[in-house]
């Protein structure tokens, strides 16, 4: 089943073209790697789909249906900066988040939360940027979405915890959920994706299995990334 559809998807800010003629299908029940150097338009990609911006041209259909609050309901969006308020306690963003999306899974939360050693009466500001960041990470994967959209789940946990992270994300999202992980680490989560999407100047220049990719070029994704965007790094 087609999750989401992009089709002809153009996002320009006056004479600058940040998405030009994006066409892609993501598949219900697979994990995907949207992968790019700085400035290649990935956060834009996300923050349309999460209807957070409005194409300048063409269309993206979440289920059949342009991005609102119906959209909004079906997925679980982690942006790339953290968004929660520094006054509140762990405990208050739960309830937060409990209150506000019918499908979280409190529960869940607080296993998670546990398994990670935070301590659910600290207050976010005595918190660590990482640390905050697997807080926000925990109340996303702790719902029952359809489609996960996760941008640079990673950035700022450290190499230790990644693996910990990953598998977190690999265990707690819905069955038959997709996700769409936004990255820079492509060592790190190339082991968990199905498929990879290279955006290069706001286009798409390869959507196809990790597998697939693997093995046509005989190397890994991380290796095939970096010999798509050499000449730009």
């Amino acid at each position: 089943m087609n999750l989401i559809t992009c089709k002809n998807l153009g996002k320009s800010y006056g004479q600058k073209k940040v998405l030009e003629n994006v066409n892609l299908t993501i598949e219900s029940g697979k994990i995907y790697g949207l992968l790019g150097t700085n400035g290649s338009g990935k956060t834009t990609l996300i923050k349309l789909i999460n209807g957070l911006l409005v194409p300048t041209k063409g269309e993206i259909q979440i289920k059949g249906k342009r991005p609102g609050i119906e959209s909004k309901k079906v997925i679980s969006y982690l942006p790339e900066r953290t968004y929660l308020p520094n006054e509140k306690k762990v405990k208050e963003v739960i309830a937060y988040f409990k209150d506000f999306y019918a499908d979280f899974q409190e529960e869940r939360a607080l296993s998670l939360l546990q398994q990670l050693k935070i301590d659910t009466n600290s207050k976010l500001a005595e918190l660590s940027k990482g640390t905050k960041e697997k807080v926000q990470l925990v109340l996303v994967m702790s719902r029952d979405a359809d489609f996960y959209l996760l941008d640079e789940p990673i950035g700022g946990v450290d190499p230790v915890a990644r693996d910990f992270i990953l598998d977190l994300i690999l265990k707690n999202f819905k069955e038959g959920a997709s996700i769409l992980v936004s990255t820079h680490l492509i060592a790190d989560v190339e082991r968990i994706l199905d498929e990879v999407i290279f955006l290069q100047e706001g286009k798409v220049i390869l959507a196809d299995s990790a597998e697939k990719v693997r093995e046509q070029n005989g190397t890994s994704i991380e290796a095939v990334f970096k010999e798509v965007f050499r000449h730009v790094l």
